[in-house]
């Protein structure tokens, strides 16, 4: 069957698409046609033209009272949008969630303004509030239409926030990061959303061999011939079944002035740019989304993309594994054995566990890097478990250092892209034990995202190690804060955090090997 894609189809729509983020004063904002007025849900009014003869009494009648995420249009020459903050804001994230609801109440604007004079405080500085609020609306504002004949959603083309002069060039920075943030997010949305016959594995590796060198990144494609002489029986494996080739997708960002001291960061990306579940076939009902089961590749790929443009001083790789998983008369049979990059086998139980195969082979090969980094963290849409023991909300995390696990920590509170640390629980090893290989891709019943975890750790050798799993958290059903209905772009914002505050940890805190034979 031949299936025309349209050859100038974008899978990155959004790297068209630019907000101009103003820093201007509170007559700026006041001039506006849109802007936004926050009120926390007790105390005085704050001073707004707008508010003019209301009061609590008059609001609350009109079904306004302040609380966290609601809003009241007030209709005029300048329509005026009432944002609730229930206690009030004293965090980035509080003020990208508030701005957030602001963009979306004024959807059919393309220019919007906030005064942030009456957020910035001890508890939040001019910096980080404008790089939340630029994230708040752009993020907001967020559509993948790119397949659509008529596209509806209003793009954002201007954004002024009130500044008090003396932290205007402050604000200014936070923008500039906000901005490179919000497309990291975006771009990743994008890759998440896109069709995956219009995003096959060799397509992404052609984005990334154009886009990279842009944006700072030596981009290496390895394609089948090359994964073969490298031995990567895992991603092989699981894209045996498949008409479309792999990829592997090597990304080496090298800031100005390194030298073998500079600290450096692998990241390892899952790309099943299609999840069929192979053999074991999913249902139905969880194949529909299955399009983002590559989000952590898509997620280093686009954190990767402003490394440069934040002038981060830390040396990074990725290594995004990619390929479908498809079922076919050659697709891998249960009971088969791969063998790892580094020679190690895998009896493959279930082959919709597919995604620790195709990352054994990246984490290897981070491993053998001759300028091997001092922390690898991998990222991927791994397991169903996690979802039911965290909910959608939440990642799940994973690591063989504190040291680690406390980063991968810090760089998610400062995204608000919430991570709960789970336990690394050497117990559990023996259930993926098997009678014909080294180990198998998976265990018991229970415990599915530790033993996932557990399976992965087995390939990072000595070097100190995370693991995300987005799987809980790589889509929302409906529009959600700053998180817009689709794919969410998880992890970009997060690893690109996660890289600029970088710093080399000291050795493993755990086992590194269940020691199951």
């Amino acid at each position: 069957m031949s299936v025309v894609i349209d050859p100038s189809f974008d899978p990155v729509p959004s790297l068209a698409q630019t907000t101009d983020v103003v820093i201007g004063s509170v007559a700026d904002v006041t001039a506006a046609p849109v802007r936004a007025c926050l009120i926390a849900a007790e105390g005085d009014l704050p001073a707004c033209d707008h508010l003019d003869g209301q009061t609590r009494e008059s609001l609350a009648a009109a079904g306004f009272t302040g609380k966290a995420g609601q809003t009241l249009r007030l209709p005029g020459q300048t329509l005026c949008v009432l944002v609730g903050t229930g206690t009030g804001i004293t965090s980035a994230a509080e003020l990208r969630n508030a701005v957030a609801s602001f963009t979306r109440a004024a959807s059919e604007s393309d220019a919007l303004a906030l005064d942030l004079t009456g957020v910035v405080s001890d508890k939040l500085n001019a910096h980080d509030a404008a790089l939340a609020a630029t994230e708040g609306a752009v993020l907001a504002r967020y559509r993948f239409e790119a397949l659509k004949g008529e596209a509806k959603n209003v793009a954002l083309k201007t954004l002024t926030l009130g500044v008090a002069d003396a932290d205007q060039a402050a604000a200014k920075e936070g923008v500039a990061r906000g901005l490179v943030l919000a497309r990291a997010a975006a771009l990743s949305r994008d890759l998440g959303n896109t069709p995956p016959r219009h995003l096959t594995a060799e397509k992404f590796a052609d984005i990334a061999a154009k886009l990279g060198p842009e944006f700072g990144l030596e981009v290496e494609i390895f394609d089948r011939d090359a994964l073969i002489e490298l031995g990567t029986g895992g991603l092989l494996g699981v894209n045996a079944g498949s008409v479309d080739e792999p990829r592997m997708i090597k990304l080496r960002y090298t800031p100005e002035g390194a030298n073998a001291n500079t600290p450096h960061l692998g990241l390892v990306g899952k790309g099943i740019m299609f999840d069929s579940g192979g053999v074991s076939l999913k249902p139905p009902t969880s194949m529909g989304d299955m399009k983002m089961d590559m989000m952590g590749a898509g997620a280093v790929f686009s954190a990767m993309l402003g490394l440069r443009e934040l002038g981060v001083t830390n040396k990074v790789t990725g290594w995004l594994m990619c390929t479908d998983n498809m079922l076919s008369g050659t697709a891998t049979k249960i009971g088969d054995v791969l063998t790892i990059r580094g020679g190690k086998t895998v009896e493959v139980k279930n082959s919709d566990a597919e995604g620790r195969i195709v990352m054994a082979d990246g984490l290897v090969l981070a491993t053998e890097e001759a300028d091997r980094p001092d922390a690898i963290v991998d990222i991927a849409t791994l397991t169903g478990n996690a979802m039911a023991a965290l909910g959608l909300r939440t990642a799940a995390t994973f690591a063989n250092n504190d040291e680690v696990a406390a980063q991968l920590a810090a760089a998610a509170d400062l995204t608000d892209e919430r991570v709960w640390q789970m336990p690394l629980d050497h117990r559990y090893a023996d259930q993926m034990k098997s009678n014909v290989a080294d180990l198998s891709n998976i265990g018991g019943p229970y415990g599915g995202a530790i033993l996932a975890a557990l399976f992965l750790n087995e390939f990072v050798a000595d070097v100190p190690w995370g693991h995300i799993d987005i799987a809980p958290t790589m889509e929302v059903a409906s529009d959600d804060l700053w998180r817009s209905t689709g794919s969410t772009g998880f992890g970009a914002r997060l690893l690109t955090e996660l890289a600029a505050a970088f710093t080399a940890p000291a050795a493993t805190d755990a086992p590194q090997s269940s020691e199951m034979n």
